[in-house]
């Protein structure tokens, strides 16, 4: 194992268990939850008897009797073919109330050009931010911009429950948090037990960006690399040095592998200059301009054949 906390001062989770499971905190997270699911089946009966569901969950992860349940499985296929699995409803309310206090600490704790589920950051932060790497590289475009563009292999389904947890416990000291928190991580496998977290958990997306942090921090402080982007599993490399970013490609796969056992996908790997176009994100970036990937304009123009709204217009 590599380790190490590459001069990075660790900051500490000091909320308490009680923070997390408090009714209070219960029912903050059920309004955030309901948000656009109003409608729902399931959403309705739970809030048949809401205050009494809410008291029986607060009661049960106050008397350490907790059971995180099973998951509906179901495939979407948008943009690619993905496997989803969805919590119960009671399970999908105490996701909302562990997220709520353990976001706002940990986002402070990433570095700033990790763009995947935060607020204020998102796709369209992190293309900007491409193109002020890009400008700032060619010097007002007078050199060339080597690009190393790499994508993580079945990243959810490959995360390592153990070492995640061992992150988490380099944070947070309360025993109970991370009781809880090992419930719900543990509640869901892929390949083999202890492997994989569900893409439909809200947790999850709060969990691989704790998990990505100790590669981000290695690359910045270790690697001392200064052009990087990350989003969610895909990540780029700037550089007018090619050479710099082929040395820096056998670094970054040891410490994926060893550190976080993950491994680079072998076919979305490479190296290339911005002139030639480079795909990232749904677009694909020239020096001076950018064009949208053809599967994105497809799937741009599919979604609104099915759905001609003025909702459906003004998000594309």
């Amino acid at each position: 194992m590599l380790g190490g906390n590459f001069g990075v001062v660790r900051k500490r989770f000091t909320h308490a268990y009680n923070d997390i499971i408090s009714v209070e905190n219960l029912l903050l997270a059920w309004r955030e939850f309901i948000r656009g699911k109003k409608d729902r089946k399931d959403i309705q009966e739970f809030q048949l008897r809401l205050m009494d569901n809410i008291f029986e969950l607060h009661r049960a992860l106050e008397n350490k009797t907790y059971i995180h349940g099973g998951y509906e499985a179901f495939n979407i296929n948008d943009p690619k073919p993905r496997s989803i699995h969805k919590a119960s409803v009671r399970d999908r309310l105490l996701h909302h109330a562990i997220y709520r206090e353990l976001y706002p600490f940990f986002d402070r704790t990433f570095i700033p050009d990790s763009f995947s589920c935060r607020l204020d950051k998102a796709t369209h932060k992190a293309i900007s931010r491409f193109k002020c790497f890009a400008y700032g590289i060619s010097k007002n475009r007078r050199k060339t911009v080597y690009i190393l563009k790499c994508d993580i292999r079945k990243f959810f389904a490959s995360i390592d429950q153990s070492a995640l947890m061992e992150i988490l416990r380099g944070y947070i000291v309360d025993e109970a948090i991370l009781e809880l928190l090992s419930s719900v991580v543990s509640s869901f496998h892929s390949t083999k037990v202890g492997i994989g977290l569900p893409l439909g958990n809200l947790t999850s997306q709060l969990l691989v960006n704790i998990y990505m942090n100790k590669f981000d921090q290695f690359v910045k402080h270790k690697l001392k690399v200064k052009y990087y982007i990350r989003y969610a599993d895909d990540f780029v490399i700037m550089s007018d040095d090619y050479a710099h970013l082929e040395a820096l490609l056998p670094e970054l796969s040891k410490f994926l592998l060893q550190e976080l056992g993950l491994s680079l996908h072998p076919d979305k790997v490479f190296i290339k200059t911005l002139a030639s176009g480079v795909d990232f994100l749904g677009w694909i970036h020239f020096t001076d301009h950018r064009v949208l990937r053809q599967s994105t304009r497809d799937r741009m123009f599919r979604k609104i054949g099915e759905n001609s709204t003025p909702a459906t217009f003004a998000s594309y």
